[in-house]
């Protein structure tokens, strides 16, 4: 049978659909209309129908539903097998799945059942139009190139991408088709059980929600320099960054890091303090509106991506633009 169509998971927690799943949907609809098929989003879960106008709302054409008391809470099991039973049956061309905790351990399991391909944390996605292969670009190499991966053969085409990686779509009016299928797994042949949830309890540092973040990298020296960075973001309202080897050095903890093998974020500014740019930085931060990059060599691969560059000591800037921000903030205070 013909391969056709893109598809979308559709990722939901407590009633919710997650925003990456709609970052997904306007890049599947690029996509679909690029190969001129439809885009569907694949809706599992207990009681979930109602998602479906909203996926409609941002691009889908089409909604596989299966909805079972067995799916009220995700289990790699039944999900993978429900993905897997609509895609024997319907044959898309494409799966992209977030590339979040849950996202990562459903893709794999699906591509393995399918006997297909994955390419993991895509940081772009095209179409050849002339051999309709899905173009999937990821860091390679430890962060140092960009590669092209194509899958030739296997169909589904399949890969994931991080939140905030693609633009939300503006959501329109728009009326789509809902295609129920049963899922035909009892809970007893599920191998896992839900006991309880128990919320972690994170560091505090929410870089994705951020709108200014100030990131420091290994050209600050030392603990110390950094906390210039840190002194900044403090006058001027925004979260602190870092850069690979700032947290690898041990001068701020992990959930400070943006990157590859960090978070993926999107801020209305960007400040990269001392950071030269390697390509695993890049990929989580390249997409901000506004990029202020703050390095003493002017070659540095920072530099290609600012919207504006300040080549010098940044051990001597930053404290500069630290107190001229102070300074105009304070004279706004005193006007109102």
């Amino acid at each position: 049978m013909h391969a056709q169509g893109v598809w979308v998971f559709v990722e939901h927690l407590g009633g919710e659909v997650a925003p990456v799943t709609f970052e997904l949907l306007g890049k599947g609809r690029e996509l679909a209309d690029d190969l001129e098929t439809e885009l569907a989003a694949v809706l599992l879960g207990d009681g979930v129908r109602d998602f479906a106008e909203q996926l409609f709302r941002y691009g889908a054409d089409k909604v596989y539903l299966i909805d079972d008391s067995v799916l009220k809470d995700y289990r790699t099991y039944p999900y993978a097998k429900g993905i897997v039973k609509l895609a024997q049956k319907y044959t898309p061309e494409i799966i992209l799945i977030g590339a979040t905790t849950l996202g990562r351990d459903l893709a794999g399991v699906v591509a393995t059942w399918l006997n297909t391909g994955l390419t993991a944390d895509c940081t772009e996605l095209s179409i050849d139009k002339t051999t309709r292969l899905l173009h999937q670009t990821r860091p390679a190499f430890g962060g140092n190139i960009m590669a092209t991966i194509l899958c030739k053969t296997a169909r589904p085409q399949m890969a994931t991408v991080r939140p905030r990686v693609f633009p939300l779509p503006e959501p329109k009016p728009r009326i789509g088709v809902v295609v129920e299928e049963e899922l035909g797994i009892l809970e007893e042949e599920v191998p896992t059980r839900i006991i309880k949830y128990e919320e972690e309890k994170g560091p505090g540092v929410y870089l994705d929600k951020a709108e200014i973040i100030v990131a420091g990298g290994r050209g600050l020296g030392s603990k110390k320099n950094f906390r210039l960075v840190e002194e900044l973001a403090e006058v001027i309202g925004g979260v602190v960054g870092a850069s690979r080897p700032a947290v690898e050095a041990g001068w701020i903890p992990y959930a400070h890091q943006v990157g590859q093998t960090g978070q993926t974020v999107r801020p209305k500014l960007y400040i990269a303090c001392g950071i030269s740019g390697a390509v695993q930085h890049l990929v989580g931060m390249q997409m901000s509106e506004v990029i202020v990059a703050i390095n003493n060599d002017p070659s540095a691969p920072i530099f290609n991506i600012a919207t504006y560059g300040i080549v010098g000591d940044v051990l001597e800037i930053l404290p500069a633009i630290t107190e001229e921000a102070r300074r105009v903030l304070a004279g706004q205070r005193g006007v109102r």
